[in-house]
């Protein structure tokens, strides 16, 4: 028997199916549109995600002789699914970057205090959680508001079409801005100061509790043999943590996906005055009794897409004719060496410390000679520059980062790990699973159904460094003489970055 990871991610989903000892037997992936519509605003068709999620775990299910025993699914945080009485998807669904809130941050600031709320959640007050999502709706969509008898993160969105009664994770519930730490249950004050029952959110259950077991007509929708056990996941970073076998502290999971984000983990919660000065969440691991925090940056891999979408038409024909890696074939024309070139890379809004929804993108040092090979550099450089910063919080709030464990996409390329680990002026490892969201995922499903005596014997099992990146001297010392002008180009940006966004 087998054990099936799923993550939802923002712009495509993966299921991922393994066998006990953590190899991976089959992989699926689907991408979908992240939709835009109004300038800076994004979304997701929640019918297209939960069509790709169903063909990618049919197809992955498909590909191995060996049956499907148990499944969890991680999720991308923050983004909600509004449902109707009839289980009808009643909008979109407004994703973790998009700023259309950010007016209502002060409100809530205002209305329950900044402190009070990051002492009772562990969150700091953003304009992607959920009860200022559904203020928004409340006071623009009205009607919709009223309709409202389910909402639904991603990860309860699929146990719910599986057919089952839908939970979700401690770790993606606290995700709402909303769950009460100290008594794992959903702040009902919150909720009733903008009329909204959180009796209509899933229920917040642990990382690895078994949910239930998938009937007939599931089973052949999905593609799955009927009686698979559905377990709770966990929020898209603390999921990758855990495949990372990132459970101890001082040991942190280096996400490289479409957002860039350092998982930290603590062994208690961390609510200290410092902590919410530099915006740093504290909220439930998917590994028992453990606490995480997050620097993360919402433009990450995702930028490397912006480029080959908008400038990379040549690549993309030369990957197609011959069937190689079109992110590989950009990544050749990089130089060896560090650019003189700074992009500060806000193409969405920002992530830790700033919070800041006005900041935009830049490219800043351009000359007649910069040749494309330092603008794709200067983009993947940005991109760690920026988590380099965010990651130095943790330092400056007395846990700091000794071990980087890496995860995601990008962690597949050399020349974008080298970078990293130049840059970040430390040692970057990688686990044989690249796969680590769904590795995790995985491991609490077998935990939860017998394969693990628990989930530190999973992760013992299964979790293998392969791959190891140590700093190149000579390029560490320049990146660090280009962070100290790196730091100082959001402040030299924002007040003309601020006077763009009003456009």
């Amino acid at each position: 028997m087998s054990l099936m990871g799923v993550d939802v991610g923002t712009t495509g989903c993966k299921a991922v199916v393994f066998d006990e000892s953590g190899k991976q037997l089959a992989v699926a992936y689907r991408e979908y549109p992240l939709l835009s519509p109004k300038p800076g605003w994004f979304e997701l068709d929640p019918q297209r995600v939960l069509e790709d999620v169903k063909a990618s775990v049919k197809e992955a299910a498909g590909k191995t002789d060996d049956p499907v025993q148990a499944l969890a699914v991680s999720s991308q945080g923050e983004a909600i699914v509004p449902v109707g009485k009839n289980r009808e998807f009643l909008a979109n669904s407004i994703v973790s970057s998009c700023p259309r809130t950010a007016d209502l941050v002060k409100v809530w600031e205002d209305r329950f205090g900044r402190g009070e709320i990051f002492e009772r959640t562990g969150i700091p007050v953003a304009s992607c959680y959920t009860p200022l999502r559904l203020e928004w709706i409340k006071e623009n969509e009205p009607e919709v508001f009223k309709q409202i008898e389910r909402v639904l993160f991603f990860e309860d969105l699929v146990c719910w079409d599986l057919g089952l009664e839908p939970a979700v994770d401690l770790s993606l519930a606290s995700r709402s801005m909303c769950l009460d730490l100290s008594t794992q249950s959903y702040w009902k004050e919150a909720f009733d100061s903008i009329d909204f029952d959180p009796a209509k959110l899933s229920k917040p259950e642990p990382s690895g509790t078994l949910i239930g077991n998938i009937g007939e007509k599931a089973a052949k929708e999905w593609g799955l043999p009927a009686g698979v056990a559905v377990v709770t996941g966990g929020h898209d970073q603390p999921a990758a943590a855990l495949g990372v076998g990132a459970i101890e502290e001082g040991v942190a999971c280096y996400g490289l996906g479409t957002v860039e984000c350092v998982t930290s983990v603590f062994d208690q919660p961390l609510l200290s005055d410092e902590m919410l000065e530099r915006n740093l969440c504290c909220y439930h691991h998917t590994f028992p009794g453990k606490f995480v925090s997050l620097a993360y940056n919402f433009t990450g891999g995702c930028l490397f897409k912006w480029y080959r979408d908008t400038f990379g038409e040549g690549a993309v024909v030369e990957a197609e004719r011959t069937g190689g890696d079109v992110y590989d074939i950009l990544s050749a024309k990089v130089p060896s060496e560090p650019t003189r070139l700074f992009a500060l890379p806000h193409f969405t809004s920002t992530g830790t410390p700033y919070f800041d929804n006005h900041s935009r993108g830049a490219i800043v040092g351009l000359t007649l000679g910069t040749t494309e090979g330092e603008v794709i550099k200067s983009i993947l450089e940005g991109v760690t520059y920026e988590i380099r910063m965010c990651s130095d919080t943790f330092k400056e709030v007395g846990h700091p980062v000794k071990e980087y464990r890496c995860s995601g996409g990008g962690a597949k390329s050399e020349t974008w790990m080298q970078i990293k680990a130049d840059i970040m002026n430390a040692e970057m490892t990688v686990p044989e699973v690249s796969e680590a969201g769904c590795l995790g995922m995985a491991l609490l499903a077998g935990s939860a159904v017998g394969v693990y005596r628990n989930v530190k014997e999973a992760v013992e099992t299964t979790v293998k460094v392969t791959k190891r990146y140590e700093p190149d001297a000579h390029r560490a010392a320049i990146y660090n003489e280009n962070m100290e002008v790196y730091k100082d180009l959001y402040p030299a940006l924002q007040s003309i970055n601020h006077r763009i966004a009003r456009f």
